[in-house]
């Protein structure tokens, strides 16, 4: 799916992000909704927007993540998100799947029962593992809109080993990383075979599930300090159940999955670093 509000290279944090608190006049009592998140520092992917008629492209913000939420899909386009020592804590799983009330009220909320027997797991975007500093912080990561339906062992081998690489690299307290991922296609293969949707057409089982992950030393003004040679992992796989248990082997370029996506990735940060940055395929270590 390409989106043809594809946003301008090398835009500033705002680019996409339409201050609507003031103006915006749906009649449901939904709250006016915030645009403003340290998740989306370098930059809003598709320019998605907190307004009720952009529905295959709605901006929700929570404290803990962003995301792109496509209500005839069922599920987020993308989920970004800031990850620093101080969202790691020793809160426990909460396991408590449920549907986001922050969508506005007349659209169709999904439920944790919409995958029930389809074969395909409850695929975080941000993962629990990653928001364990506060029992609200990690509650946060099981709502439905950070699903998407993910083959079991892509997502619980393949797609777990690269959520564990991420948070390894945060060990000695000096850096932090950027993380946005989401999917794409339509059609994918669980342990109950091909699907192309599931809960009777309300949610879209996507054919490939991406990652774009940007290490930067920890400190200040992060967008600015993203450059050439800044660490940059992008990695797209199939979300099929027999893939590799390797998730090095799916590394690829952002170029790639923006090809494949429509998005702008990394639009905060300054063009000319982009364009290095975006056409390298990462073969760091791991």
């Amino acid at each position: 799916m390409r989106f043809l509000f594809s946003l301008r290279r090398g835009g500033s944090r705002a680019l996409g992000l339409v201050a609507l608190a003031g103006t915006w006049s749906c009649s449901s009592p939904d709250p006016a909704p915030a645009t403003e998140s340290e998740h989306l520092t370098l930059g809003n992917p598709s320019g998605a927007t907190a307004d009720v008629q952009m529905s295959s492209n709605y901006l929700l913000i929570k404290p803990q993540f962003a995301l792109s939420y496509h209500r005839n899909q069922g599920k987020p386009n993308w989920v970004s998100w800031h990850l620093t020592t101080r969202w790691l804590g020793s809160a426990a799983r909460q396991d408590n799947f449920r549907p986001d009330t922050q969508l506005p009220t007349t659209w169709y909320r999904v439920t944790s029962a919409s995958y029930s027997g389809s074969g395909f797991d409850r695929g975080h975007n941000c993962p629990s593992a990653d928001r364990t500093s506060t029992t609200a912080d990690n509650s946060a990561t099981f709502l439905m809109t950070n699903m998407m339906p993910q083959a079991p062992r892509n997502n619980q081998r393949t797609w777990a080993g690269l959520e564990e690489f991420c948070r390894r690299q945060l060990q000695n307290g000096t850096h932090e990383l950027y993380v946005v991922c989401g999917s794409y296609g339509r059609g994918g293969t669980g342990s109950e075979g091909y699907k192309t949707t599931l809960d009777q057409g309300r949610v879209t089982v996507p054919a490939h599930v991406w990652k774009v992950v940007v290490m930067l030393p920890t400190g200040d003004d992060d967008a600015a300090r993203v450059t050439a040679n800044t660490r940059v992992i992008a990695v797209a796989m199939p979300n099929d159940n027999n893939l590799t248990a390797s998730w090095e082997e799916y590394r690829t370029s952002v170029d790639a999955i923006e090809a494949a996506t429509g998005y702008d990735l990394l639009s905060a940060v300054a063009p000319a670093v982009q364009q290095q940055l975006e056409r390298r395929i990462d073969q760091g270590p791991i």
